[in-house]
């Protein structure tokens, strides 16, 4: 066995002796006869794995040191780097962290380009390899890593936690969706029933559309300098690519296209706009433009409603009135409502909303009305080697999948009254 597979089947052992252990206790704090046979066994194992394992790093340590490198190769991490960091190899592949993965992918780039030496870790892993050498497609981040991202990016996931958002293993689910409502033509319906008189069926509407999700990625160049420098690699290959797919992914969530991405609650038919007031001025908000986009709100059961603006409208919400009485309360110690409240719902500044004067500068959204679904694996990762090999860089690959739409193909017609209804107001423009 190589070095790799000499730590990798330590760290096999000790887990097996750690279950052993925990049996007993479980049963009382005594082994069986066939535990304590087998747990002697694995000590004389490991006891002859860490003998061999100081061999091969002695080994190892010799030929790098006599081996050399040629110029352009990034310098040898010690052989004490090059140690198991993690109780469980299977998930981290022996790697401290994400930024000393990376190297090792630059060492092993560069060693295929100009000779040296790869790191043995790099091929322990199960799974984690697609290829090598310059024509290869990458190294696949270890799970540790990759969980690592997927768990960063609901710190800047602004609605994923606040819409109807749900994990699958498909790459496409189908949407139960029934708009139909209790004073309709269609759908599920209650009669009063004359004595004797034959019942009335009615008939659940499911329109069962397709929900596939799109892939979002990020690619990362990273220079040589960068490369060397393992700590703020790991910074930029965690950090950076979770903010970057949580921009993209809300983004998409307001105003997604629907072509090979999701349908965005601002480009889907279900938005209602406000017009703005005869011959109201530019890029102004009153308080009546405020009063007709609530009593749009369709609101779904159990929600919290809010209103999304950009920071460009404090001018105009400061100076709202009806009558005497300010329309907006700033901020006076509301805890999660930053932007303070609105006609009682709290209002939250973000880059998401236009900037004043334009459509979609004030919105009032009741979010459960939008169905997101994410692949439930996270981002994947993967590091480009065949890429700009002539700029003396590296491309990084994250891909990640997530679908959504509105529950709604259209505002909802009321049963007394024109004024249509949804989960997503907004107001025209005031040009």
């Amino acid at each position: 066995m190589n070095l790799a597979q000499l730590k990798k089947r330590l760290a096999e052992l000790k887990a097996e002796g750690a279950e052993i252990v925990k049996a007993a206790e479980s049963a009382g704090g005594e082994f069986t006869e066939e535990q304590d046979t087998r747990f002697g066994a694995i000590e004389e194992e490991i006891e002859g794995l860490r003998a061999d394992i100081d061999k091969a790093e002695k080994l190892a340590e010799r030929r790098r040191a006599m081996q050399g490198l040629p110029a352009g190769a990034p310098a040898p991490a010690p052989a004490g780097n090059n140690t198991v960091n993690d109780s469980n190899p299977a998930l981290t592949g022996g790697f401290a962290d994400i930024g000393e993965f990376a190297v090792a992918v630059h060492g092993a780039v560069q060693a295929g380009r100009v000779g040296g030496t790869v790191d043995e870790r790099l091929g322990a892993l199960a799974n984690s390899h697609e290829g090598g050498g310059a024509s290869g497609e990458g190294y696949s981040l270890p799970p540790a890593f990759r969980d690592e991202v997927w768990e960063l990016m609901p710190e800047f996931d602004e609605f994923g936690p606040m819409i109807d958002e749900e994990p699958t293993s498909a790459r496409e689910v189908k949407l139960g969706a029934d708009e139909t409502t209790p004073w309709g033509t269609a759908g599920i319906k209650a009669y009063w029933r004359a004595e004797g008189s034959q019942m009335t069926p009615s008939q659940l509407s499911d329109e069962g559309r397709n929900v596939p999700l799109h892939q979002l990625y990020v690619m990362a160049v990273a220079s040589e300098e960068l490369l060397e420098d393992a700590p703020r690699l790991r910074n930029r290959l965690t950090r950076k690519a979770a903010m970057a797919i949580a921009w993209k992914k809300n983004l998409a969530i307001v105003e997604g296209s629907g072509a090979g991405q999701p349908l965005g609650w601002f480009n889907s038919p279900a938005l209602v706009t406000v017009p703005k007031e005869s011959g109201q001025a530019a890029d102004t908000l009153t308080a009546l433009n405020v009063v007709k986009m609530y009593s749009r709100l369709m609101t779904v059961p159990g929600d919290r409603p809010f209103w999304m603006t950009n920071q460009d409208c404090i001018p105009e919400l400061m100076t709202m009135t009806i009558g005497d009485k300010p329309i907006w309360m700033p901020p006076n110690g509301f805890e999660g409502a930053p932007g303070g409240f609105l006609l009682g719902k709290p209002v939250r500044f973000s880059e998401f909303a236009k900037t004043v004067g334009d459509k979609g500068d004030l919105q009032l959204i009741s979010p459960k009305g939008y169905y997101g679904v994410r692949r439930s694996d996270g981002p994947k990762f993967a590091s480009s080697i065949h890429l700009y090999f002539d700029y003396n860089a590296e491309a990084f690959r994250w891909t990640f999948r997530y679908g959504g739409q509105p529950h709604l193909s259209a505002p909802v017609s009321p049963k007394n009254g024109t004024a249509t209804k949804s989960h997503f107001v907004t107001l025209a423009a005031r040009a």
